[in-house]
C-alpha cells in the first residue's frame, strides 16, 4: 500500500466529490497542506475517446501562457552545421551520426529530443530505444521540425508534450503550486482549450468526461468544464 503522510491524510478529509469552477478549484487546491518543496501542479482530462482508434489519439504540444516552472533537457539531431546553433538555443547534445550513436548505446539522460527532418532516416533507427521512453522525435508533436532552433527553446524553456494512454486520459504538468492563482488557473485554461480544440471528429457521446488537477503531494480537485 501506497504510504501516505499524516499533511495528506488531513488533506484527504476535505476531498469533494464536487467539481469546482477553475478559480475554486485552484484555489482550493493552494489551500491544502504546505509541504518543505514547491510541488508541481498536474491536470488529467478523462477523455470520451476509443484510445485503440488511431484516428482519435490526442497528440501534441503547448507552450503554456506562464511555463511550468521548469526547464528540460533536451537534444538535437540535426546537421552539424545546425549544431551550434541548437546548442546556443539550450540544447545540451547537439549532432548528427555521434549522437545517434550515443543515443544508441544507451544514454538516455535527456528530456526532449528534437529532429530535423533531413536527419529522420537515421535517427529512425531508435524508435526501439526512445519510442518506450516516450522520446521519439514525431511531427505530431511539435519534435520533428524544419525550425529545429526554434523547437529546441521552447522545448528547453518547458514546453509541454502530451499523448492519450491506453485509458483515453491525457496528463500535463502545467506549473508550480507556487504561481499566482491567476496564472496557473490560465494556464490550466490554456490547456483545455486546445483539447477542447483538437476533438477528433469520430468520437461519439461526451468528450471531455472529467477534469482533476493535482499538486505532487495533495489530493486532487476535481473542475467543472463546460
Amino acid at each position: 500500500m501506497r504510504f501516505r503522510s499524516k499533511r495528506y491524510k488531513k488533506d484527504s478529509q476535505n476531498v469533494s466529490k464536487e467539481a469546482f469552477s477553475l478559480t475554486a478549484a485552484v484555489e482550493k487546491l493552494k489551500g491544502y497542506g504546505s509541504t518543505k518543496f514547491d510541488q508541481t501542479v498536474e491536470l488529467v482530462m478523462h477523455l470520451g475517446i476509443d484510445p485503440k482508434q488511431a484516428d482519435q489519439m490526442i497528440r501534441g504540444s503547448i507552450s503554456l501562457p506562464h511555463g511550468i516552472g521548469k526547464s528540460k533537457k533536451v537534444i538535437a539531431f540535426c546537421e552539424d552545421s545546425e549544431a551550434g546553433a541548437a546548442k546556443a538555443a539550450g540544447a545540451i547534445e547537439a549532432g548528427c551520426d555521434d549522437l545517434i550513436e550515443k543515443v544508441a548505446g544507451g544514454w538516455l539522460d535527456f528530456d526532449v529530443a528534437i529532429a530535423s527532418p533531413k536527419v529522420m532516416g537515421k535517427a529512425g533507427k531508435l524508435g526501439r530505444v526512445l519510442g518506450p521512453q516516450g522520446k521519439m522525435p514525431s511531427p505530431k508533436n511539435g519534435t520533428v521540425t524544419m525550425d529545429v532552433v526554434k523547437a529546441v527553446s521552447e522545448f528547453a524553456a518547458g514546453k509541454v508534450e502530451f499523448r492519450n494512454d491506453s485509458g483515453g486520459n491525457v496528463h500535463a504538468v502545467v506549473g508550480k503550486l507556487s504561481f499566482e492563482p491567476k496564472k496557473l488557473a490560465e494556464n490550466i485554461d490554456a490547456f483545455v482549450s486546445l483539447i477542447k480544440r483538437v476533438k477528433p471528429g469520430s468520437t461519439k457521446g461526451t468528450y471531455i468526461k472529467k477534469v482533476s488537477v493535482s499538486a505532487t503531494m495533495s489530493p486532487s480537485v476535481l473542475i467543472s468544464v463546460d
